[in-house]
């Protein structure tokens, strides 16, 4: 079994919904494509330090979103927050999932499509996004 991990420090950002010009072509918003191309170069010097090639073979995915508490909330609230009794609303799961596998494309795997199964979770904590990329050897 194959494996790598790598991590980006800050808060997550989940994929952006498509814009368009006045023409009608579609195209990502700047913030969601700077951070693809942030988790995209976590990714490659992880595989690099690992000497791996992206795999043609099925993967699995596990991602940990951790967002930071708001400084505005109570100390009971915050308390809760690091219990793991209130869990972080925006943005949507499956919209990190989208941004870390866009990322990952071409990186730890050739295409997204190999994705078998994934296990996201998100919670409060230190911010940061953690990914891990298994696969059969």
């Amino acid at each position: 079994m194959a494996r790598v991990d790598f991590w980006l420090t800050g808060q997550p950002v989940g994929k952006g919904r498509p814009r368009f010009t006045r023409q009608g072509r579609a195209y990502t918003p700047a913030k969601t494509k700077a951070y693809e191309m942030k988790l995209a170069a976590a990714a490659s010097n992880a595989m690099q330090e690992l000497k791996l090639e992206p795999t043609t073979k099925r993967c699995e995915v596990h991602i940990l979103a951790q967002f930071e508490i708001p400084k505005s909330w109570s100390k009971k609230r915050r308390d809760a927050a690091v219990m793991g009794e209130v869990f972080p609303g925006r943005p949507d799961i499956d919209n990190i999932v989208k941004a870390v596998l866009d990322a990952c494309n071409g990186v730890t795997f050739e295409d997204d499509a190999q994705v078998f199964r994934v296990m996201a979770t998100k919670r409060y904590g230190d911010p940061m996004i953690l990914v891990t990329v298994e696969w059969d050897e």
